[in-house]
């Protein structure tokens, strides 16, 4: 395998066929692809043929079929690695039509329940990750992608790019020819100017999406969201919204309880009040960040948080020079429905940490300590364009603990005199990616518990530029990193339940951190029914993998598990062969917690389709009937792998 090209599954121009060893793989000419209302693909990819398998030399080696059962058996175990190989690349090709209109999607199993609640599930992610160039780029650096299903009775599809800055200036809107010509973090460019090139903050809004206060959001690590227009049902993208950075927002008329400026009690600085020499580099950083790579002052993170109790929207952004120094300022922002900031906290922690996402209580926030280091050698490569920007930085596994900040969502509340600088150590070394949920338990003496359930991998599975296994030298996929073997399968993503008990002074106690129900299969996107967010939940969502494919056993998932925390059952529910899923999604119906349904995308590689499946959540794993309905995209809309969705109801 080691002689396939990264045009094969990236593919930029028409490939010699004796080129390609193990695939047929055609690009269609880009002709005006965004003003054709009727668009085929634009890759056409056939299910790949094994090629002959070669020495040394590169000549081929003659392995001959008889009824010996070793043959046989490598032969098998020859297609299953090819097949494999190429279905994992079959879920990043990258498609670049569009919808005009909304399209009315086919039910090829089942029926849309009739109580199913009106509404839209949005979904985003890249949607492109080679131009006409040469270029290939990173899964995380492609354009953001936005998927629309639109449920009432039947369901209505809608697709198209969100048009970036980034976008609009890489896409010929009159010919649909593409030229890459930002880096972005995670990606080298081929065909575009690398030396010099200072354009790596590519904001794609491609990892999450949110309806909120009447505004659809689609948001990206890094940067603003962009708003996109709801009222035709086109989705048109409106522009960025500026959710953080406008007039330098302060909170309004805050109702009671609010936080009207930032806390002084959330001012700590290494423990000099402020001054000193990080702050000194921080005024030296921050101007060449922004005014050389154009980095915005604070970056908001692509997570977010609704609490429905209160009815607000959450959100944490971070400083840009964050990155470089050896400390961290977080800024806690909560709106009402109508986007009125009501509350805003920062907290400047002395640690050199990265978060993707984080978790809320009724009265904290918390944040898990992932910690970074500045990685010199790696730096100046990406500063000469010759590595990608997130080179950089690496994992810093210097201890043996994992740091969870535990903060004061409302400092005049807080009735403890704990020192919220001082993090509670996980007594187990853990990268969090996805939070599922946290919520508080307090028993009758005053002492509380702070339970976290998320998704978590090993720093010694982590890398920045290497997920999905993504190679920027050769600008080729390896599905076996996502695949770890031989005893390292523990260091991949799984869930875990964090159990943080504080005394009624709110000083420590204990830390524990469990498999959540046992279940130790790799499994990350957690998910629950959003009107508990914040308190106390019985179940979890989540994707995982049937462990069936010899040469993919671990990812990309292939199954959804439901796990009961109060009985501790696990059930599951998978798709059929060849076919991957993306994360599940609960749409609830009525006030109990299970009283839903689930939606999920399956990715049906083999024959190129995407549908929409709907499950009920309560028949997962007790019989065939889990599967409610399930629709199909079509064909010449086919689409790759999706990162976050999110459910709008109708208001």
């Amino acid at each position: 395998m080691e002689a396939i090209n990264a045009l094969h599954f990236f593919p930029t121009s028409k490939p010699n066929r004796s080129s390609l060893p193990t695939s047929k793989l055609y690009l269609k000419p880009a002709q005006n692809l965004l003003k054709q209302p009727n668009i085929h693909r634009v890759v056409s990819i056939t299910t790949p043929e094994p090629s002959p398998m070669l020495d040394q030399n590169h000549r081929p080696i003659n392995i001959t079929t008889n009824s010996n059962p070793c043959n046989d058996q490598l032969q098998e175990k020859i297609q299953e690695s090819v097949t494999a190989y190429w279905d994992y690349q079959f879920l990043f090709v990258s498609q670049r039509a569009e919808t005009v209109e909304p399209v009315q999607l086919q039910v090829v199993e089942g029926e849309v329940p009739s109580d199913f609640p009106p509404g839209t599930y949005y979904l985003t992610g890249p949607g492109i990750f080679s131009d006409d160039h040469g270029s290939t780029v990173h899964p995380l650096d492609g354009h953001g992608y936005l998927r629309a299903f639109k449920i009432d009775g039947d369901v209505q599809y809608s697709a198209k790019y969100i048009k970036t800055d980034a976008q609009k200036e890489e896409c010929n809107s009159e010919t649909g020819e593409w030229t890459f010509t930002y880096r972005g973090p995670f990606s080298v460019l081929r065909g575009g100017k690398k030396f010099g090139n200072t354009k790596v903050m590519k904001n794609v809004a491609n990892t999450s999406v949110l309806k909120w206060g009447g505004k659809l959001l689609c948001l990206w690590e890094g940067g603003d969201p962009y708003e996109i227009d709801i009222e035709n049902g086109h989705l048109d993208t409106v522009g960025i919204f500026d959710l953080i950075n406008r007039h330098h927002l302060q909170p309004e008329d805050v109702s009671p309880g609010g936080v009207n400026q930032i806390s002084e009690d959330a001012k700590e600085v290494s423990g000099d009040g402020g001054g000193g020499f990080w702050d000194f580099a921080s005024g030296v950083v921050k101007p060449i960040l922004h005014g050389i790579f154009k980095m915005p002052p604070k970056r908001l993170l692509s997570h977010y948080k609704i609490d429905p109790t209160l009815d607000r929207l959450l959100t944490v952004s971070c400083n840009a020079e964050d990155m470089l120094i050896p400390r961290s300022s977080f800024t806690f922002y909560e709106f009402d429905s109508n986007f009125k900031l009501l509350q805003k906290q920062e907290f400047d922690i002395p640690e050199h940490m990265m978060n993707h996402d984080w978790a809320f209580t009724e009265t904290h926030y918390v944040l898990f300590g992932n910690r970074i280091k500045l990685d010199v050698p790696g730096s100046m490569l990406a500063v000469c364009g010759l590595s990608p920007m997130i080179t950089a930085l690496s994992v810093n596994p210097n201890k043996p603990t994992s740091p969870i900040y535990v903060l004061p969502r409302f400092p005049d509340k807080v009735k403890s005199n704990r020192d919220w600088t001082t993090p509670v150590e996980a007594p187990s070394q853990m990268w969090v990616l996805h939070a599922g949920n946290a919520f508080e338990l307090t028993d009758q003496r005053g002492n509380l518990e702070i339970q976290i359930h998320a998704a978590i991998c090993s720093y010694k599975w982590f890398n920045f530029h290497k997920m999905f296994g993504y190679n920027w030298k050769t600008g080729k996929l390896d599905p076996s990193f996502m695949n770890a073997r031989n005893g390292q399968e523990n260091t991949l993503p799984h869930l875990v339940k964090v159990s943080i008990k504080l005394q009624s002074d709110g000083n420590f106690e204990e830390c524990t951190v469990e498999a959540l129900n046992n279940w130790s299969k790799p499994t990350d996107f957690p998910a629950i029914n959003p009107a508990f967010s914040g308190t106390s939940n019985t179940c979890i969502y989540a994707a995982t993998s049937s462990n069936s494919r010899q040469s993919l056993p671990h990812f990309p998932f292939d199954t959804v598990v439901k796990l009961n925390l109060v009985d501790k059952s696990v059930s599951t529910w998978s798709v059929g062969s060849r076919c991957f899923i993306g994360e599940p999604v609960f749409v609830p119906k009525g006030t109990d917690e299970e009283d839903g349904y689930l939606v999920v995308i399956e990715y049906a590689v083999s024959i190129q389709k995407c549908y929409m499946v709907i499950l009920d959540p309560n028949m997962i794993g007790k019989s065939e009937y889990a599967l409610v309905a399930k629709l199909e995209v079509p064909k010449h809309l086919n689409f790759p792998l999706g990162f976050h969705g999110f459910w709008a109801a109708v208001d």
